[in-house]
């Protein structure tokens, strides 16, 4: 499933990621990668020890990253978000300090969105954080149930400009 027909730009990747400390995270988590287009600013913003576990279901995307990705600090995997503890435990790591996710929260079925989101809060250490964007304000409500701590910023250089959500545990 593909939430929009346009790669993210440059100024939702930098509203995305910019304020992240990657150089301190053991372990980083991107859900629904598409194309790339936030993978490889991370890849740029990693320290050397860090790793990078990337979760994609579209066939033809996952085949594109593993084709065009060959850091030894990445992991990319085929397979749903909810597949989260299964692909961590695969790399003995039980938390991630960032969750980066590009997944289309607002076509999925209200049960496997809401399993998501708090998945992804579980797998978080005390002080990780969850990235989404969306298109939409629709899942604020859940991010408040799940996350203590949830902020908005809006990115209109985006087509179609776009919600960054913040949310962390504490």
């Amino acid at each position: 499933m593909v939430g929009s027909v346009v790669p993210s730009s440059k100024f939702l990747s930098r509203k995305m990621l910019d304020h992240l400390n990657f150089k301190q995270a053991k372990l980083v988590v991107e859900l629904g990668p598409g194309t790339g287009v936030f993978t490889q600013r991370i890849i740029e913003k990693l320290d050397t020890e860090s790793k990078l576990l990337v979760i994609e279901l579209n066939d033809a995307f996952y085949r594109d990253l593993k084709n065009k990705i060959s850091d030894k600090r990445v992991t990319i995997r085929k397979g749903s978000a909810s597949d989260l503890p299964k692909f961590m435990s695969e790399l003995n790591i039980e938390k991630a300090d960032f969750i980066v996710s590009s997944l289309p929260l607002a076509i999925l079925p209200k049960t496997l969105r809401k399993r998501i989101v708090i998945e992804a809060n579980n797998r978080l250490n005390i002080d990780g954080e969850f990235i989404q964007f969306q298109y939409t304000l629709q899942s604020l409500k859940l991010f408040k149930k799940v996350f203590k701590k949830v902020s908005v910023r809006h990115c209109l250089f985006n087509i179609p400009p776009a919600f960054v959500y913040s949310c962390k545990k504490q």
